[in-house]
């Protein structure tokens, strides 16, 4: 049996990934309020909101908003996610601790996401990188399709190998290894990471998965088997993809902090607490939480 990480960083996406792909629109004092309770739960990295423009994405045009009513607590990350200069401006005055930047490793994806190649993409971001440096922040890196795309199917370690490296030589910090429509299996992931930790120590790689087909939970085992030690996950499983016709929301952070509890990974998060989270943010959205650990704690409470 591989020898896996003691302890895993997980990172919350919910605020930020999970409601801006939902139609209702959650309230400014509800975001803050999620963003309370995750940390509350023990979650010291959070992606709040994002910066594009509303006409994109309405669910997040309350984003300075957010940022001022969110109760700042030390030892905890707050990171936005931001498309251009013009985002990195606007995020500025809120205070990130670090800001997210965005590319594909399918040229499809990329022309239908944002109008652009992979090429130009990046050449847009380096700017901004550059410039939220010289602020003091942190770039962590969005790598979405590394496994497959709605438009072209599947995508190529090569193609991730290509991209890493490309944006590393812009100077991005830490690369996160989407698959962005949850279609990857264990071996596709590995070799992708692989890829990806050609370009970045593996203090700097991270796993985003989705769970369309259900192997996110394997997926990330098979990362922990690599020693890869940092994923993104969506409180209640919020969340999805507005390009993917039947991607789901991203692999549900109570589900993942259950396995690794089971594993003997330490996260440092309270499992009650955060299914107390998910339980609040699905009832403003009028559902049940995503998350199985979730609804059978909630069901043996009852």
């Amino acid at each position: 049996m591989s020898i896996l990480p003691a302890r895993v960083t997980l990172v919350d996406v919910g605020p930020r990934d999970g409601l801006q792909n939902e139609k209702a629109q959650v309230g400014t004092a509800d975001k803050a309020r999620l963003v309370l309770l995750l940390q509350d739960a023990g979650l010291k990295e959070i992606e709040v909101t994002s910066f594009v423009s509303p006409k994109w994405v309405p669910q997040m045009a309350d984003n300075t908003e957010v940022m001022a009513a969110v109760d700042r607590r030390p030892g905890v990350r707050y990171s936005v996610l931001v498309p251009n200069m013009k985002g990195l401006e606007a995020a500025l005055p809120t205070r990130p601790d670090e800001i997210v930047v965005f590319a594909a490793a399918s040229e499809a994806f990329s022309q239908k996401n944002i109008n652009c190649s992979i090429s130009e993409s990046i050449e847009r971001f380096a700017p901004v990188v550059a410039a939220a440096h010289d602020a003091g922040l942190k770039v962590r890196g969005a790598l979405s399709c590394a496994v497959g795309c709605p438009y072209q199917g599947e995508v190529s370690p090569d193609q991730v190998d290509r991209v890493a490296g490309l944006l590393r030589a812009v100077g991005v910090d830490h690369l996160g290894v989407a698959d962005t429509i949850g279609v990857g299996t264990p071996r596709q992931v590995q070799a992708a990471m692989d890829r990806a930790l050609k370009h970045f120590p593996m203090v700097e790689v991270s796993g985003h998965f989705h769970d369309t087909y259900g192997q996110a939970l394997t997926n990330i085992y098979a990362c922990l088997e690599m020693g890869v030690h940092s994923f993104d996950a969506s409180v209640a499983g919020l969340g999805g993809c507005p390009y993917a016709k039947g991607a789901t929301g991203n692999v549900a952070t109570e589900d993942v902090v259950f396995m690794l509890n089971g594993l003997g990974i330490e996260t440092g998060i309270d499992l009650d607490r955060l299914v107390d989270a998910g339980a609040f943010i699905s009832g403003v959205l009028g559902r049940a939480p995503a998350s199985r650990v979730s609804r059978a704690v909630l069901a043996k409470r009852q």
